[in-house]
């Protein structure tokens, strides 16, 4: 039995120090894609001109005109991101910015090319991040965190909260 309480004695702290993290490295993934993407938004408003005529001529974005897709493709690049920052909205805002992550690949037919493979590279990187954030949360460091802590209890079905009422079951 000594041969498996002395490894797990070291390697237990080491856990613990890896869980107590878990929050800061959320934080910290979600700052690296926002600022990718706030850029990205910055050089669209920068350059109005040139982005309508990207949108014309090489992002070919389905059900929709180019300049309404220039704008709505500039305005998810300013909202989605700040939303990621502060940690509000949780997994339905990371969600959106994933299936926009999506929606940039399958618009952009340069990325699919042998010339493109760097961005496709960095388009899936991106996605892979906001997949796990969207599977795991926005950690500790958000609003939703706090939002929780403080009103969650109204999302407890079927449990009486501190104002003694209970809330209707699922139907």
């Amino acid at each position: 039995m000594k041969h498996i309480i002395i490894p797990a004695r070291i390697i237990r702290p080491i856990l613990v120090a890896l869980d107590n993290l878990k929050s800061f490295g959320d934080l910290i993934v979600r700052f690296w894609v926002a600022k990718i993407f706030i850029l990205s938004g910055i050089s669209k408003v920068t350059s109005w001109i040139t982005t309508i005529v990207l949108f014309k001529y090489s992002y070919h974005v389905p059900l929709m005109s180019p300049v309404v897709a220039a704008y709505m493709g500039t305005a998810a690049e300013f909202i989605l991101p700040v939303l990621l920052i502060l940690g509000l909205g949780g997994r339905l805002a990371i969600f959106c910015f994933f299936i926009y992550n999506l929606v940039c690949m399958a618009s952009f037919h340069f990325l699919w090319t042998p010339a493109g493979v760097t961005g496709l590279d960095d388009h899936v990187n991106w996605g892979l991040l906001l997949m796990l954030l969207m599977l795991h949360g926005s950690g500790k460091y958000s609003l939703d965190y706090l939002i929780h802590k403080r009103w969650g209890y109204l999302f407890q079905l079927g449990k009486k909260n501190q104002y003694n009422w209970e809330l209707p079951p699922k139907k």
